[in-house]
C-alpha cells in the first residue's frame, strides 16, 4: 500500500520533532517533511505536495487557517488537519470555513493520529469528540428537512468516506444516479465538496 505522504507544520520544534517522529513508525505514513510556520508551509508544500498536511492553528506571521485557505487554493488535493491545543469554537468555524478536513487536539495518542491521518486521506472529515458534540449540539436545530430520504442515506455514506461506486453497489442504484443525488445534496446544503459534506454530517449526528 502506498503510504500516505504528511507534512508536519508547527512553530514549536519540539512539538514538530515528536510529531513527525511518533508517525513516522506508524503503518502506511511517510514523513515528507516538516514547516515551521504558515509561510515555510506553503512553500514546502508547492515543493513536496504531500497528501496530508498537520497544520497548528497559531502561529506567528500566517497562522494556520490562513495558510489553509491559501493551500485549499493552489492545492485543492492536499488534506489538511488542524493539530492544535485550542478547543475552540471560533477557532473550528474558521478552519474549516477554510477548508481543513479535520479538527483534532494534540492529546492524540500517535496510533489515533495515524489513523485520523489515514481517514482525511480517504475523504472522512475528523473533528475531535468534543468538537463534534458541541458542532451537534449548536447545530441540532439545523437539520437537513430539505433533503430526501434517498439523499440522507446517500449522505451518510459519503460521510464514511465511501465513492459513488461503492455507494451504488450498496444501494442497487446506478453510479451516475450516486453522482446526480451528491451533486444535489452539495447544492442544497451550500457545500463545496464531499469533505464538508462528511464534516456537515458528522456534525449532526447522521453518521451510520
Amino acid at each position: 500500500m502506498t503510504p500516505v505522504r504528511v507534512l508536519v507544520v508547527d512553530d514549536q520544534q519540539l512539538v514538530r520533532d515528536g510529531i513527525a517522529s511518533l508517525l513516522s513508525i506508524q503503518p502506511g505514513i511517510e514523513i515528507a517533511g516538516t514547516a515551521a510556520s504558515g509561510e515555510e508551509a506553503l512553500s514546502q508544500t508547492a515543493a513536496l505536495v504531500p497528501d496530508v498536511i498537520l497544520m497548528d492553528v497559531r502561529m506567528p506571521g500566517l497562522d494556520g487557517v490562513e495558510a489553509t485557505r491559501a493551500i485549499r487554493r493552489t492545492h485543492p488535493t492536499c488534506r489538511v488537519i488542524m493539530l492544535t491545543t485550542f478547543d475552540d469554537d471560533a477557532y473550528v468555524a474558521l478552519a474549516l470555513r477554510a477548508g481543513a478536513d479535520g479538527y483534532l487536539l494534540k492529546d492524540l495518542g500517535a496510533a489515533e493520529l495515524a489513523d485520523a491521518v489515514r481517514l482525511v486521506h480517504r475523504g472522512v472529515a475528523q473533528l475531535n469528540p468534543s468538537v463534534a458534540r458541541r458542532l451537534a449540539a449548536t447545530r441540532a436545530a439545523d437539520t437537513p428537512d430539505d433533503l430526501t430520504g434517498r439523499e440522507l442515506e446517500i449522505l451518510r455514506l459519503v460521510a464514511t468516506g465511501a465513492t459513488n461506486r461503492e455507494i451504488a453497489g450498496r444501494l442497487f442504484l446506478s453510479e451516475g444516479t450516486v453522482k446526480n443525488h451528491v451533486s444535489r445534496i452539495l447544492t442544497r446544503l451550500g457545500l463545496r465538496d464531499r469533505t464538508q459534506a462528511a464534516v456537515y454530517a458528522r456534525d449532526r449526528g447522521l453518521l451510520p
